[in-house]
């Protein structure tokens, strides 16, 4: 009783909490196809396996797979591989341990900022995608 609006709302509160998880990663993926040569030359700069396909790969994550994960389809598998590329980003691009001053601070910053964001996508993989969903039609 004491929780029961959240209860009601739930569907509602699942598709916020789905577009709101993405909304960072489309569009940033959107800005990786855009620009796919800078992409690849940053995940050069970055020291990312194999740049172009790299880059190929997040442009798939970040845009189409966060895409998909915005109106719930195959939201669960989906949400777990995204788990695991959010990680991968966190220790490539946010290698703070080898940093000192303030890129250290402001990378510590992004690195604990994807291992919440894996937190959120973990639960969307018990949650499911909620009621409003393609999985659910």
């Amino acid at each position: 009783m004491r929780y029961s609006l959240f209860g009601q709302r739930k569907d509602e509160l699942i598709l916020v909490a789905r577009v709101l998880l993405m909304v960072l990663f489309v569009i940033f993926g959107w800005s990786k196809l855009t620009g796919f040569a800078g992409t690849v030359g940053y995940m050069a700069a970055e020291g990312a396996p194999v740049p172009a396909l790299s880059a190929l790969v997040a442009v798939v994550m970040e845009f189409f797979v966060g895409l998909a994960i915005v109106v719930g389809f195959y939201t669960r598998p989906l949400a777990f591989l995204f788990a695991f590329y959010t990680l991968g980003t966190a220790v490539i691009g946010h290698h703070f341990w080898t940093m000192a001053g303030a890129d250290r601070a402001a990378n510590v910053i992004n690195f604990y900022k994807n291992v919440s964001i894996m937190g959120g996508l973990l639960l969307l993989c018990v949650t499911g995608p909620g009621k409003y969903s393609v999985d659910r039609r």
